[in-house]
């Protein structure tokens, strides 16, 4: 049985968080979420939250053991990027690039 998860347009680059996504992707549930509150990314916090909503779709659905689920995939889209302009000398402007991600998650209790 498998129960999955999506959290869209997090203020994360989609580069930076492919990064912690990568250090769990086929992983036994306990094991990521240890590897995930020991990390020090920022995303690692939201990367945990989204597994646990994961685990408790699971549960919802009714898996008969939820010790027994791994990450079977996770992957990272990249979102819209927000725009911004600054003032630079001489009347000119640069560009800001605020880059969002989509987090998906799928769990799965057989390998």
């Amino acid at each position: 049985m498998e129960a999955s998860a999506k959290l869209s347009t997090v203020r994360l680059s989609p580069r930076k968080t492919r990064l912690v996504v990568d250090m769990i992707r086929g992983r036994g549930i306990q094991d990521a979420l240890n590897i995930l509150k020991f990390s020090p990314q920022p995303s690692a916090k939201l990367v945990s939250k989204l597994l646990s909503s994961a685990v408790a779709n699971a549960e919802q659905k009714g898996v008969a053991d939820v010790d027994r689920l791994y990450v079977k995939t996770i992957f990272v889209d990249g979102g819209t990027v927000l725009k911004r302009y600054v003032p630079r000398a001489m009347g000119r402007a640069s560009k800001i690039r605020k880059p969002t991600s989509h987090i998906s998650v799928t769990l799965s209790d057989t390998k």
